[in-house]
């Protein structure tokens, strides 16, 4: 599947499962693509599926828009739905591989929210589904189409940070509230005597997907081994007991999950990544996207850049009028074209239209997809590898090579425009 490409679609029926939230917010957003119809909406709760078909209607958006709901396998009518040319899965990440893999199975292009699968053995039943069906499954990793992850793609492949050596990414995102809150969502958790038990890092992708493009993994290098390790766990139960009376569930539960994760990996050219999960402590959003190279440093939060002359040189972060010069130089042809109108679309600061406009511009010119299912496997195999790694100790745990070695040939990815073939 490495540069799998279909013949062009001049339309694409797309087929939503899980509309209640990002799923929602999806369908308003595709829905006003070029060449997209709604062709099925499903959730398991019929007001969810009622207020999108409401809104699809109202909005005068094109399609069948057939919508199924009403109990805990709703969402197979879509896949099953031969007006659905693509399945659009935005549902809880637990169901996103067998949902895949049910999809797949029906003939059907898949794209799905993050992560792909949850263990080793799903990641290879999607990847090995995914090659007998000769059909796309991306994984829909927004923080690839991000106005900063988008500028360090530009500048690597211009060569401006020469030899890429390493590179460090994050999700450091302050949950705690929202994990404790008296919500429908905590409902799995709101038990007496409960004890919350997790290793490694469990949410990888959107600081990894950005450094696996900017690496060419799977396209020429691919993630050999990782070695993970978490910290004591200390903020969810000293929040609770700063914030809920003693004998609240939210102070019965005992965690056992470290606040902070640390995640190294090595690849087959020798590069090291590493990875931050903090979701639970007062530390400001970031997700780092920092890349090394022999030439010249990008780091996000704040965005900022060094360069050198000659490898190994000496050099300093551009001050802010620099950058900025910099970044009006360099910005991505998207988001240079686009910026704006993704801004004012929204989802996640425009990456989230940015991404559904790529990847239905692909499909409807016949190119491959900027991300995978070799893409989908290994970055979600991350979590089970580093929970491995994590409750051993740290021991190194190799990562599965998805493409069984396809990836020294491949092609690189390049995240092109919309007006032509890169």
């Amino acid at each position: 599947m490495a540069n799998f490409a279909v013949p062009p679609m001049e339309t694409i029926r797309v087929g939503f499962i899980g509309v209640g939230n990002r799923g929602h917010t999806a369908v308003r957003r595709v829905s006003e693509l070029p060449g997209i119809e709604v062709a099925a909406i499903g959730d398991v709760q019929d007001v969810q599926v009622e207020a999108t078909r409401q809104f699809v209607r109202e909005a005068g958006r094109p399609g069948a828009c057939h919508a199924y709901s009403g109990s805990a396998e709703s969402w197979k009518a879509v896949c099953d739905d031969d007006g659905v040319d693509v399945v659009y899965i935005a549902s809880p990440a637990e169901f996103h591989a067998e949902m895949a893999l049910y999809a797949l199975r029906a003939g059907k292009h898949v794209l799905t929210e993050v992560p792909g699968a949850q263990t080793v053995d799903e990641a290879w039943e999607i990847v090995e589904t995914c090659e007998k069906a000769r059909r796309h499954c991306m994984m829909l990793e927004n923080c690839c189409y991000g106005e900063m992850e988008m500028l360090a793609q530009e500048i690597i492949r211009k060569g401006l940070l020469g030899t890429l050596t390493y590179a460090e990414g994050g999700y450091i995102h302050n949950l705690t509230a929202r994990q404790l809150d008296n919500h429908y969502r905590n409902r799995g958790i709101m038990k007496p005597g409960l004890v919350i038990r997790r290793y490694g890092n469990t949410y990888p992708t959107h600081p990894l997907g950005p450094i696996c493009l900017y690496f060419s993994i799977n396209r020429g290098d691919r993630m050999e081994r990782i070695v993970s390790l978490s910290s004591l766990s200390a903020a969810h139960s000293e929040f609770a007991a700063a914030t809920y009376p003693a004998d609240a569930w939210q102070n019965q539960i005992r965690w056992e999950t470290g606040d902070v994760d640390i995640s190294v990996i090595r690849t087959a050219l020798g590069r090291v990544i590493t990875l931050q999960l903090g979701m639970c402590t007062p530390r400001p959003y970031s997700r780092i996207n920092l890349v090394q190279g022999t030439k010249g440093c990008f780091a996000d939060y704040p965005p900022r850049v060094a360069l050198s002359e000659v490898p190994g040189g000496e050099s300093e972060w551009l001050d802010d009028k620099a950058f900025a010069e910099f970044n009006e130089a360099h910005k991505h042809p998207l988001w240079k074209r686009l910026g704006e109108i993704a801004r004012e679309k929204g989802g996640h600061g425009g990456m989230d239209y940015i991404m559904d406009l790529r990847w239905s511009y692909c499909m409807r010119n016949g190119l491959p997809l900027d991300m995978d299912v070799y893409d989908l496997a290994s970055w979600s195999s991350v979590v089970p590898c580093s929970a491995e790694s994590d409750r051993q100790g740290g021991i190194p745990v190799e990562l599965p090579d998805f493409t069984r070695g396809a990836w020294r040939t491949a092609r690189p990815a390049d995240i092109g425009d919309i007006s032509d073939g890169r």
